[in-house]
């Protein structure tokens, strides 16, 4: 994967450097055969295998599915706007609908996240990812959500020779949305699987004039380790290592996925807009 700088990777990075005794210890219970382990190991067991196989039957109805491809857009309205954060406490809640799966920045960085600059190219000058650009757009309109009010926020990019530039966000007051399509995360994750450490994702991009949605990302993920807290490890952040659709673009895992999820809204959005 090309390289990429980014402060949330950093945070992530701390957190998952962790002992790997832990996840020996787990990796050797996985192989375990019922005749060796005793009941309880045999009911930890089988209650993975469930999971697993749970995840994979949701696997098949997940996917990125466009029914329209948009031109000419130069703005974004936010219909939701993240602001849990999936590290901490709120990592390890098995049955918070704060969507995991789509968990990708929160509060003024989520917005950020859209705008135009605001992801490193890779080295060579190219987009991050073969498929997706991370080009961002001149605007994006939200309602913040520590006052409540609806603002269009804006780049400013300051370049600085050998400095690796990110745009500084600006905040304009307006009174009604000017942008037509709205991007909308959503936690469809069902009790039963949660109780399983599975995780739900829709994220749909609607035509705000007509109500239509013009695409919609389903993804689900799980935690094959059931929510082991051994080692200090942070379930969700870990079944990002399970995941489909998956973050890392097709591309050869060389860290944790969990780290590819900063910007992931934005990778869909550009699948639908030219």
């Amino acid at each position: 994967m090309r390289s990429r700088s980014s402060d949330s990777v950093s945070m992530r990075w701390a957190m998952l450097a962790i002992p790997l005794l832990s996840v020996v210890m787990l990796a050797a219970c996985a192989g375990m055969t019922q005749r060796q382990a005793s009941p309880q190991e045999r009911e930890v067991l089988a209650k993975r295998q469930r999971a697993m196989s749970m995840w994979k039957t949701r696997c098949e109805k997940s996917g990125v599915f466009v029914h329209k491809r948009i031109e000419n857009v130069d703005g974004l309205y936010l219909v939701n706007v993240r602001v849990r954060s999936n590290f901490g406490e709120t990592a390890e809640d098995q049955f918070a609908l704060d969507d995991p799966y789509g968990h990708d920045s929160i509060g003024e960085s989520y917005m950020k996240s859209f705008l135009r600059g605001a992801h490193p190219r890779a080295p060579d000058g190219g987009p991050p990812y073969p498929d997706a650009p991370r080009n961002g757009f001149p605007f994006v309109e939200a309602i913040d959500p520590r006052d409540g009010k609806l603002y269009r926020f804006t780049g400013i990019v300051k370049s600085s020779p050998g400095v690796i530039s990110r745009p500084e966000m600006a905040r304009t007051p307006i009174l009604n949305r000017t942008a037509r399509y709205g991007l909308q995360y959503q936690d469809i994750s069902t009790r039963q699987e949660r109780e399983l450490w599975i995780a739900g994702s829709s994220l749909k991009l609607i035509d705000l004039d007509t109500d239509e949605v013009v695409a919609e990302r389903i993804g689900y993920m799980v935690d094959w380790a059931q929510g082991s807290r051994a080692g200090n490890r942070l379930p969700w952040l870990w079944a990002a290592d399970n995941a489909c659709p998956d973050f890392l673009h097709g591309l050869p895992r060389r860290a944790p996925a969990s780290t590819a999820q900063p910007g992931q809204s934005l990778d869909f959005v550009e699948r639908v807009f030219k």
